[in-house]
Formats: structure tokens, C-alpha cells, sequence
């Protein structure tokens, strides 16, 4: 049985049926070529519902229609080849996320465009399909959400946020007999699946129960779900949006450390779950997820002795970098930041963590020319919604799951284990002498 037919899903893979339409039509070859990829990729396409093909008459081969891969072409942007990359820097080829000119694209359109326009919901399945899927929203199985609920509950209270998440993947892979059918419509349904669990298995701040309508179902957002699980204090309509659009924002970012190790795990062929979980423990570091924490604290003690002069001075001279500050991929203020700074000026709790936050770039700006990046606007969300110092790495991760999965379906594509560098050894050469007296003895008597 299929995964599509034991969970009664659709199945996103097509197939090659049909008489050939009038107009120009391609071989595989001259298809891959147009768009800079290899021919088992242009079936991958094809399983993803991106392309329809047709099998040629009296051949074993697929032709498809010109028009269509074209537009394919400049969804993605493939035809137009990169720069090279400073020697002995690897590239991956994708498709999902392009980073120029201090702009970023989700399939060649403006992700910040897509963030402010559609839901997250529908941003993933963007990055996932190139499709976008008006009012989708994604429903958590029942048996994977306790599975997962009651793992989650089993952690020390002391447990973080990314501790939590981890956990809930790994007790919701458990739960999915279905997790090793790496098919584009099987990876899929797990993703659908997997976000709203991880965000259903948090428990809810402040330790309380959930208020009535606070757990949602299946006709409200991701957002609006994971928000009680991020703050105890009720959500309003603009607050939801800037939430709602964070993670919109976050879905992916091109080939981040996390994205990277997703990759590895995906090209071993590991099921979806574990190639989250494989993201999840990259995000964990300071430089990366963990660093919207950082900038929380910051920015609290800034709001605290209301100026952001003593608190940076504490930074610089105990040897810290000021967080929530500057970005290697931009040049200017962070798109992200910059729309959801623009968001939180909506929101009236939020004026006095933003003018916190415009204070810390101010001030730092009389030495160092440097930008508030997304971690510190989370960080106006998380101080401002009275969320603890860890919401903006939750937020992240939960986003970034979107990415990981897209990224994982184009591995999948790929040939397998692909990413296994070589080590240079810089060891001592053998033969070396036997490190120690010990012999092996027999067993005591």
C-alpha cells in the first residue's frame, strides 16, 4: 500500500499519460539543460507536480512541453549561471532560496513580498512544490501529536525549548510507520504533519492550561496555534501577524550550518524526521538559532535602565559582540528585520522594546557600521509579548523545518551520500610503536 493511500492523501508525483499537446516539445536531455540540472532531477520534477511529461511515441523516453519548462526556468532561476565560488569552496546546486544584492528570493520571488502577502502555511508549500496553495493549512496526526505530547512531558521542567522540539521529532518519527517512504508525496505528508506536532507538543506558557480556542484546529494557522505555547498573554490581531509572518520569513535561508547538516542527513537517504532532527541540533548553537536569546537579554536590560549606552559598554568591554547586530549575506539592515520592525510598529506593546532596539543600532553605529538583523526584531517580539528568552529560537526552528524539508526533497533527487569530503590527515605517519605495556589477558577464573 502507498503512503498516499494509508493516509488518504493525493499524491503529488505525475505520471506519463496522455497524447502530447501541440506545440514544441523537449527530450530529457535538452529539458535538464535548459535548466541547469541533471536529467534524474528533471523527474524529480516531475514527482513534485512542477512538470508533466509525456513518453514519446515508439520510445522509452519522456519529452516535455518547451513553454513549460521555460516557465519552470525562470521560477528558478536556473539558467543563469552563478559565479564561481573561491577556490575549494563547495556549492550545492538548489533551486529554493537565492541571497543578492541584499534581497532574498523563495523560487525567484521576494520572500519578504511572500511573507507579507500569504500565510506561513502557504510559504511552505511554496518552497516545497513552487505551488502556492491559497488558505492551506497543515493538521498534526493524532497518534504522532501524543506521542509526542507525552515524551515532551517527561523532560525536566529546566528543558528548553530545542530540547522539547527534538524530543517531539523523535517521538513523532516513532509514531509514523510510514517515515522511510522517501517519495516526494510521502515527504510531504510528513512535513504537513511534523510542523504542527512539534508546535502542538509544547506546553503552554506559563504552565496553565489552554484558554478555550487557544488549541486550534484544523482551520486555523500555524500561528495562531503556536502562540500560547510562546506567550500567556492573549494575541491580538496584529501580534498574531508579526508571528505569523516570522515564520514566513524564516522558512529558509538559503544554505545556513542547520540547512547544510540537513542536506548530509538527506543525502544518507535518512527519513524526513531525522533530517529535522539532524537541523535541530545545528540550530542549537549561539551563532545560529540560539542567538535571538542572546539579543532578548540584551535588549531586556536595555529597556530596563532605558539606554542601550551602559549595556553596549558592558558588551565591548567584557569582550562580547553586541547581538542582534550585523549579517554576513547583507550588507544593509536585514530584509527580515526590516519587515517585522515594520510590523511591530502596529503593535502598541512593542514601542518600548523597539525604541530599546533602535537605540542598540544607534549606538553602536558611532563605531561600527553595522544593521540589526532578524534576531533582534524576534527579539523585540519576544520582550515585548512577555515570552521568555528562548521563543525567538522556537519560532526559528519551527520555521526552518520548512526549509530543511525542501531542501531534503532535493537531496533526495540527488545521488546518494554525495557529500562525504575527505579527510586531510596531519597525524603521525605509521608505522608508530604500540601505545602501552597492556596484553590482552584471559578471562578471570
Amino acid at each position: 500500500m502507498t503512503r498516499e493511500a494509508a493516509r488518504g492523501t493525493d499524491s503529488d508525483e505525475a505520471a506519463d499519460v496522455g497524447t502530447p499537446p501541440v506545440g514544441r516539445r523537449l527530450t530529457t536531455r535538452e529539458t535538464a539543460e535548459l535548466l541547469g540540472v541533471k536529467p534524474e532531477t528533471v523527474y524529480a520534477y516531475v514527482s513534485r507536480g512542477q512538470l508533466s511529461s509525456v513518453r514519446a511515441p515508439g520510445s522509452r523516453g519522456s519529452t516535455f512541453d518547451a513553454d513549460e519548462v521555460e516557465a519552470l526556468a525562470r521560477r528558478t532561476g536556473r539558467r543563469e549561471q552563478p559565479p564561481a565560488p573561491p577556490a575549494g569552496q563547495p556549492v550545492i546546486r538548489t533551486g529554493i532560496t537565492l541571497i543578492e544584492q541584499d534581497r532574498y528570493y523563495f523560487r525567484g520571488v521576494d520572500a519578504t513580498e511572500l511573507a507579507r502577502r500569504c500565510g506561513f502555511e502557504e510559504v511552505a508549500e511554496w518552497i516545497w512544490t513552487g505551488r502556492l496553495t491559497a488558505g492551506a493549512r497543515f493538521t498534526a496526526p493524532p497518534e504522532s501529536l501524543a506521542a509526542a505530547r507525552r515524551a515532551v512531558a517527561a523532560l525536566p521542567r529546566h528543558s528548553g525549548a530545542t530540547d522539547r522540539l527534538r524530543v517531539a521529532v523523535v517521538a513523532a518519527a516513532s509514531a509514523d510507520p510510514l517515515r522511510f517512504d522517501l517519495s516526494p508525496g510521502g515527504v510531504l505528508s510528513s512535513a504537513r504533519g511534523l510542523i504542527p506536532t512539534m508546535a502542538g507538543a509544547l506546553p503552554p506558557a506559563g504552565g496553565g492550561p489552554l484558554r478555550d480556542g487557544e488549541g486550534g484546529g484544523p482551520e486555523v494557522s500555524l500561528a495562531h496555534r503556536l502562540w500560547p505555547r510562546l506567550s500567556d498573554v492573549p494575541a491580538d490581531g496584529a501580534s498574531l501577524d508579526v508571528l505569523d509572518t516570522a515564520l514566513s520569513l524564516l522558512a529558509d535561508h538559503d544554505l545556513a550550518a542547520s540547512t547544510l547538516a540537513a542536506r548530509v542527513a538527506a543525502s544518507a537517504h535518512a527519513h524526513p524526521y531525522a533530517v529535522v532532527s539532524a537541523g535541530l541540533g545545528v540550530l542549537e548553537g549561539p551563532l545560529h538559532g540560539a542567538a535571538s536569546g542572546l539579543a532578548h537579554r540584551m535588549l531586556t536590560e536595555v529597556v530596563d535602565r532605558g539606554s542601550a549606552a551602559p549595556v553596549v559598554a558592558d558588551h565591548l568591554r567584557t569582550g562580547r559582540r553586541v547581538p542582534g547586530l550585523g549579517h554576513r549575506l547583507y550588507t544593509g539592515e536585514d530584509p527580515r528585520a526590516e519587515v517585522l520592525f515594520g510590523l511591530l510598529a502596529e503593535v502598541p506593546e512593542a514601542t518600548a522594546a523597539l525604541e530599546a532596539a533602535r537605540d542598540v543600532v544607534s549606538t553602536t553605529a558611532r563605531h561600527a557600521p553595522l544593521h540589526a538583523n532578524v534576531d533582534l526584531a524576534l527579539a523585540v517580539l519576544s520582550v515585548s509579548c512577555g515570552m521568555p528568552a528562548d521563543a525567538g529560537e522556537t519560532v526559528f526552528a519551527v520555521a526552518r523545518t520548512a526549509g530543511w524539508i525542501a531542501h531534503a526533497l532535493e537531496e533526495y533527487a540527488e545521488r546518494p551520500l554525495r557529500m562525504r569530503p575527505s579527510g586531510q590527515y596531519e597525524g603521525l605517519r605509521p608505522p608508530q610503536p604500540f601505545p602501552g605495556p597492556a596484553e590482552r589477558t584471559g578471562p578471570a577464573k
